[in-house]
């Protein structure tokens, strides 16, 4: 039921049928008032009639036998007399029914009727006496009083009374005929506005199902349009609107792709934020940037933003001003570009942030100054002592021919090592920057590093050193690598190790694979390294004590050329080392290699 007026057919069903039945009340009543009266002023007229007769038959007949019959033809149906000389007797009365002596009682004693002995004009009234027909019911009666004899100061009267009854049936009557058209017009309204809205409900009805479709996406959907109607008309707005909103949805899709893609190419993090500092929008590389923020917040911290940002976008929301600036959060720098994003009405309701990482360009620029001091510092002895001894030998300041030798070898051994230096300051820079090729071959591994390992032999036992290779490998086991530059590694490591370990010391070259790895380890018994130094002795110029740069012939760049040599073949280059104990440098290559 809820369902039929909640529907358009229910509302227009129920318009129309209230409006047919307050037609229908108002002429019902208009109808009842009007026939009412109308019979009342029947009867009214009526009486008046028979009352001027029936005077005129009694004032011409002295015997009351001759006009009784006469009386009672004139008299109409349900409608009696009375006949009075005077007001204390009762010339003649005529009464079909019940009550009579109470109905004429209440007649004659009625003060309003009395008053029809001394007046020449009838008085009509309306009386509530006891029914003709029921000894308990009491019904609505007309009299009219008529003077009889009127040229005398007292005269008679003549009272005649009809009950209204014929009027209520006449009333009930039409009330009947009224709802039985009611009922028609109910009938008639119903089958009528259930054809008329079907004509309407269906079309919309399919534009409903079509329009929910369209919600859901399927904007195929099309609604027949066979009238030519408002209606159909509407029919063919909404196919207009169903293409014009698959075009849209698809260019917006589109350009929601084309930004997707944008953002997900994008090497800078780009976040959208809302007044509340609530993330809205980010790329991959935002998600990653957040996600190592709040690894790194504590856990008291209510914010999910570092301090630094939370800051910064506090003020672009206070200022309304887009901002560039160069932030340092949790020891990453970082190039920050906001601009605010605007509702209708200009009013701020986010901002957008474009977090560029500088922290490598720092890094580099640091290495850049750090690299040109470090070889200007580097180059700055060697040539100080050029310069110093030739211009001592072009003086003549030397007088022997033993010390100008000694001073010519000396400036010979200078201009070797800033040889050596210029030569692995461009391999270095070639490593780094790729330029500088890696020509990988099937080697046999134990054969050419013992190779490499006797090479030392002789300078070993110049030291008064042990020199020991080791290693429980197959003889034919090969790897794919650059023989030539591994050598280069090896040979760093090995001199390195011989220049810092002190006599009766020992250097070994240990060989061993895992599962996963192949590892190449060179120990020694020497000084070590202090732990605060060992992540940084694989940085170019990089000097630990003194103790371990007490040689001249190191130029500081050689762990550094050989880390990036490893890294070129897929491994790792690591150092371990105790004070007074002795160092190890491992090189750690993939299986897949061997």
């Amino acid at each position: 039921m809820n369902r039929l007026w909640n529907s358009v057919v229910g509302k227009l069903w129920g318009t129309i049928l209230l409006l047919v039945l307050f037609v229908l009340f108002i002429v019902t009543v208009l109808l009842l008032e009007f026939l009412g009266d109308f019979h009342t002023e029947q009867a009214e007229d009526t009486l008046r009639k028979e009352a001027v007769t029936i005077g005129k038959i009694v004032e011409q007949h002295e015997n009351v036998e001759d006009s009784f019959e006469i009386i009672r033809d004139i008299l109409g149906t349900e409608t009696n007399t009375l006949i009075v000389r005077n007001s204390e007797s009762i010339f003649l009365s005529i009464h079909e029914g019940l009550n009579k002596e109470v109905v004429q009682e209440k007649i004659l004693d009625d003060k309003d009727l009395s008053k029809i002995y001394t007046s020449n004009e009838p008085i009509v009234k309306k009386m509530l006496m006891p029914a003709i027909n029921s000894e308990d019911r009491m019904e609505d009666y007309i009299i009219l009083a008529a003077p009889l004899e009127s040229n005398k100061n007292i005269h008679g009267a003549v009272f005649i009374y009809q009950s209204l009854e014929v009027v209520s049936k006449t009333t009930n009557s039409t009330t009947k005929i009224v709802f039985l058209s009611g009922f028609i017009a109910l009938l008639l309204t119903t089958m009528f506005t259930f054809f008329l809205t079907s004509r309407i409900t269906l079309p919309l009805r399919s534009m409903r199902e079509a329009a929910i479709q369209l919600a859901q996406g399927n904007f195929e959907t099309k609604v027949p349009y066979l009238q030519k109607d408002e209606i159909g008309e509407l029919g063919i707005a909404f196919n207009q609107m169903g293409k014009q909103l698959k075009h849209h949805v698809e260019v917006i899709n589109q350009e929601k792709e084309q930004l997707a893609s944008i953002l997900t190419s994008m090497t800078d993090a780009v976040i959208t934020f809302d007044t509340k500092f609530e993330v809205q929008v980010k790329n991959p590389q935002a998600d990653l940037l957040l996600d190592k923020w709040y690894k790194s917040l504590e856990a008291t911290e209510d914010s999910k933003l570092p301090a630094e940002l939370q800051h910064l976008l506090e003020y672009v929301f206070e200022v309304k001003e887009e901002f560039d600036e160069e932030l340092e959060i949790k020891g990453s720098y970082f190039a920050a570009s906001i601009s605010l994003l605007y509702s209708s009405g200009n009013v701020v309701r986010g901002a957008v942030i474009v977090l560029r990482d500088m922290t490598e360009q720092h890094r580099l620029d640091k290495m850049r100054s750090d690299f040109i001091a470090n070889v200007s510092h580097e180059l700055r002895t060697p040539i100080s002592m050029l310069h110093g001894y030739s211009e001592a030998i072009i003086d003549n300041v030397v007088t022997t021919e033993e010390d100008k030798n000694e001073m010519m070898r000396i400036i010979y051994d200078e201009s070797k090592r800033m040889g050596r230096l210029v030569t692995e300051l461009l391999d270095l820079a070639r490593l780094e920057s790729g330029y500088l090729s890696i020509y990988k071959e099937n080697v046999l591994v134990v054969p050419t590093i013992e190779r490499i390992t006797q090479k030392f032999d002789q300078a070993a036992k110049e030291k008064d050193i042990g020199l020991y290779f080791e290693h429980n490998l197959t003889e034919n086991l090969s790897m794919h690598l650059d023989e030539d530059r591994m050598e280069q590694v090896l040979t760093n490591l090995i001199d390195n190790a011989l220049r810092h370990t002190p006599e009766n010391g020992s250097v070994t070259v240990q060989l061993s694979m895992t599962d996963a790895q192949f590892v190449i380890k060179v120990i020694d018994t020497g000084y070590g390294i202090p732990k605060e130094d060992l992540p940084y002795v694989f940085e170019r110029f990089y000097k630990a004590d003194k103790a371990r740069t007490r040689g001249k012939s190191g130029t500081g760049l050689g762990l550094a050329i050989a880390k990036n040599i490893v890294e070129r073949h897929d491994g790792v280059l690591s150092a371990e080392s105790e004070i007074g104990i002795g160092t190890s440098f491992i090189i750690k290559l993939p299986i897949e290699a061997v």
